[in-house]
C-alpha cells in the first residue's frame, strides 16, 4: 500500500512540476453553487491559484490544456465529518488491536485521503482520530508528499469517562486499570478544569480544531444511553477554552437536551444532531450554529446491523437513530438554519462521500441546490476556509472538479467525478 501511494505521490509532483499553468476548458462552470453557472468557460490556474475565468474555450502560451468540454466544473466538494485513520466494517474492539498503532493508522489515513479526494472532496476535516496519526496525514499531504484533501484535525475527541470516547468502555477491569495508568487517554476528563486543559493539550499539539462528545454516541460498546454527557459547565469550559486558542469547537451529540446544552455553551457546530427538536433548531438558528447532519452514517448502520460488527448496546442505539434519519435535518433546513455537508465517513466506507448530497435532498428535503452549497460554500465557511476555497474565484485555491451533468438540478451528478484537481495538483483518478 505504501509503494503504491509513493508512485502516486511522485506522478502528481512530477506532474505539477512541468505545469505550472493550466487552462481549464468547460462545458459549463459553477462559479458559486448559490448562482447560476457559466456557460463554456476557461479557467487559468498559475502556482495553484485561480488566475482569472474566461468565456469560451482559451489557452495561454505555454499552458496544459485540460479538455473538459463535455463537463461541468465545480467548486471541489468540501466534508466537515470524516473519519480518515479508520475504515467501515471492523468490530468495536478493532482500535485495541496492533493494527491501528499510530503508524499503521496513518497509512490507513493516506489510503483513506486519496479514496476521498477522488470522490471530488478537495478539503475534509478529520473529526477524530489518534493524534499523531492525524497530524502525520495532515502534513504529508500538505506538504506535497502524498496526495489528497486539504486536511483540517481535531485528534481525539474529548469525553467524560465511561463515554463515547473512552476507550476503556466494555473492557476488563483488568484491561481498564492498564490503559488508565499508561496516562495516555488525556481527552478523557471531569470538571471545567480538567477539560480546559484537555483542550490546551490539543491545541498545542497543533490540532485545527476541537470536538466533544456532548451526548453518548452509537457505537461505543456502552449503555450511557444518546443524551447529555458533559455538564453544562464542562462544556462552555471546552468551547470557550476552544475559542481562546482560536479553534472552532465541534460536537458531537444526539439527544435533544444534550444538543440544547452544547449550543448554549458555544459550539460552532453540531455534529449528528439526530434528536435535535424545535427547540434546538430555533436556538441553533439564532445562535448561527453550524448543523453537519451526517446522513450517510445511517447508511453505514445499515450495511453492518446485525453482522456481529457492533456491540449488542450499539445494535439497540442504532435502531433508534434510524427511525430518525434525515427529521431533524429537515427541521433545521426549514428553520434556516446554517447547514455544512458532514458524512462521518469510516461508518460507512470511504469514498461513498459525495452520496449525502443525495440524502440531504430525499431524506432533508433540501433542494439540489442548498445542498450543492451546503457542500461547498458551507464547508468552507465553518471551518474559516472563505477565502481560499467553496467558490471558484480569481486568487482562490484552485480546488475544483469536473462532472457529468448538473449537480444544481440533480444530486447524482457529484458522483461521476471526471476530474479533481486539490491547490492546483491533479489528482489522479485511478
Amino acid at each position: 500500500m505504501i509503494r503504491k501511494l509513493l508512485a502516486t505521490a511522485l506522478l502528481v509532483t512530477a506532474g505539477t512540476a512541468q505545469a505550472q499553468t493550466y487552462a481549464i476548458q468547460a462545458g459549463h462552470v459553477i462559479t458559486d453553487a448559490s448562482k447560476p453557472a457559466r456557460g463554456p468557460s476557461t479557467l487559468i490556474v498559475e502556482k495553484g491559484r485561480i488566475v482569472r475565468i474566461e468565456d469560451g474555450a482559451t489557452a495561454p502560451a505555454g499552458a496544459t490544456v485540460v479538455d473538459l468540454r463535455g463537463k461541468t466544473v465545480l467548486p471541489g466538494l468540501i466534508d466537515v465529518h470524516v473519519h480518515l485513520t479508520f475504515s467501515a466494517g471492523e468490530p468495536w474492539y478493532q482500535g485495541l488491536t496492533t493494527k491501528y498503532s499510530e503508524p499503521y493508522a496513518a497509512t490507513v489515513g493516506l489510503k483513506n485521503a486519496l479514496v476521498t479526494a477522488r470522490a471530488g472532496f478537495t478539503t475534509v476535516r478529520d473529526l477524530g482520530g489518534a493524534a499523531n496519526a492525524s497530524l502525520a496525514v495532515r502534513d504529508a499531504i500538505a506538504d506535497g508528499s502524498f496526495p489528497g484533501p486539504r486536511v483540517l484535525v481535531a485528534g481525539p475527541a474529548l469525553s467524560i469517562i465511561g463515554g463515547h470516547g473512552d476507550q476503556t468502555t466494555g473492557l476488563a477491569p483488568e484491561l481498564r486499570d492498564a490503559i488508565d495508568r499508561t496516562g495516555e487517554q488525556f481527552w478523557v476528563c471531569t470538571g471545567a478544569a480538567e477539560c480546559a486543559k484537555a483542550v490546551r493539550k490539543l491545541a498545542a499539539m497543533g490540532m485545527d480544531a476541537i470536538k466533544f462528545h456532548a451526548t453518548g454516541g452509537v457505537l461505543d460498546p456502552g449503555a450511557m444511553g444518546l443524551e447529555q454527557h458533559f455538564t453544562d459547565e464542562e462544556m462552555k469550559a471546552i468551547c470557550d477554552t476552544a475559542h481562546q486558542m482560536h479553534l472552532k469547537c465541534a460536537a458531537h451529540a444526539h439527544g435533544a437536551r444534550g444538543i440544547e446544552a452544547a449550543v448554549r455553551a458555544g459550539v460552532d457546530s453540531m455534529e449528528h444532531g439526530t434528536f435535535a427538536d424545535d427547540v434546538d433548531v430555533q436556538l441553533m438558528k439564532a445562535k448561527g450554529t453550524y448543523f453537519s447532519a451526517t446522513l450517510m452514517a445511517f447508511s453505514g448502520l445499515q450495511m453492518y446491523l446485525g453482522k456481529g460488527i457492533f456491540s449488542e448496546n450499539s445494535e439497540i442505539k442504532a435502531r433508534q437513530t434510524l427511525d430518525q434519519w434525515g427529521k431533524a435535518l429537515n427541521r433545521a433546513y426549514k428553520a434556516g438554519v446554517k447547514i455544512a455537508l458532514g458524512t462521518d465517513a469510516a461508518v460507512y466506507p470511504h469514498g461513498r462521500n459525495g452520496e449525502e448530497i443525495g440524502l440531504m435532498v430525499s431524506k432533508g428535503g433540501m433542494s439540489p441546490r442548498d445542498a450543492l452549497v451546503a457542500a461547498t460554500k458551507g464547508g468552507a465557511d465553518l471551518l474559516g476556509l472563505s477565502a481560499e476555497t467553496g467558490t471558484l474565484e480569481p486568487g482562490k485555491s484552485a480546488d475544483l472538479i469536473a462532472v457529468d451533468g448538473d449537480p444544481l438540478t440533480d444530486p447524482a451528478a457529484v458522483l461521476r467525478i471526471g476530474y479533481v484537481m486539490v491547490r492546483g495538483k491533479v489528482v489522479p483518478l485511478q
